[in-house]
């Protein structure tokens, strides 16, 4: 019996976790290039009473042993980065990459992260930044009093400046991809970093080489499906109650024995 409450207790703690990554996807489902994430669980180990294949005479052996399972537990939270819906802002500093890859973002202690992301400012010396003014990689710098911004398909930046028939080209957006992205490190301020696990990013043009193309004006919403998340949350919440309940019948067939007189 007492093996019971510990299995039981193991389920409970497991669908917590579950609970806890549905809730911060739900918590997302607003934020511009949030991708959901997913528990993958696994079996612990199994107590064996009796080994498969025992012998139980000269000619015969046990087709099938005994093993008594000690629960579940966590064996992974997994990034999707499954493409999220696109929508229209027409603000031209907005990118959006259809398809593979991520800007490359430089942060205040020179550390390239990475984001999907692309809602991008100016700061006061012109350069496109994020939300919390950390610089796109390599550096794009808008000219002051430029008319117009374009960000071609192959993040080719041009801007026309006053008194010029021609576009003046300014930079180039330059996109990374990983051949693990479920290996990134998530540090908040929708931004990633490489791992042993992710492997080295490999930088390329957008529209070559299997990379995403750009376009501006558009942003990708998060990836999080809010039915989705919500039959899961049901589903945790069922397995959280019925492995309570089996906490609950163990105690009480205890209680009974306990109670057993002679």
């Amino acid at each position: 019996m007492i093996r019971a409450l510990w299995t039981a207790a193991t389920g409970m703690q497991a669908k917590q976790m579950d609970m806890d990554v549905i809730a911060n996807n739900l918590a997302n489902v607003n934020t511009t290039g949030f991708k959901k994430s997913r528990v993958d669980f696994q079996d612990l180990m199994y107590q064996v009473v009796r080994v498969t294949g025992t012998p139980t005479s000269a000619d015969t052996q046990v087709p099938s042993g005994i093993e008594i399972g000690l629960g579940v537990r966590p064996g992974a939270v997994q990034k999707m980065f499954s493409q999220g819906n696109i929508y229209e802002t027409s603000n031209p500093l907005d990118v959006v990459i259809e398809g593979d890859g991520f800007f490359q973002i430089l942060t205040p202690d020179g550390t390239i992260a990475y984001t999907r992301d692309g809602s991008f400012k100016l700061d006061a010396q012109g350069r496109m930044v994020t939300s919390d003014g950390f610089p796109l990689e390599p550096p794009i710098t808008i000219p002051e009093g430029a008319e117009s911004v374009t960000i071609a398909q192959d993040g080719t930046v041009t801007v026309k400046m006053p008194g010029e028939i021609e576009p003046q080209e300014v930079g180039v957006v330059e996109l990374a991809r990983f051949i693990n992205p479920a290996g990134l490190l998530s540090i908040g301020r929708n931004l990633y970093l490489t791992t042993a696990s992710s492997g080295e990013p490999q930088v390329g043009t957008p529209g070559l080489d299997g990379f995403g193309t750009l376009a501006q004006g558009f942003l990708e919403t998060s990836n999080v499906q809010i039915v989705e998340e919500m039959v899961k949350m049901i589903t945790a919440q069922r397995a959280y109650e019925i492995n309570s309940k089996a906490i609950t019948t163990a105690d009480e067939m205890m209680s009974i024995a306990n109670n057993l007189k002679r």
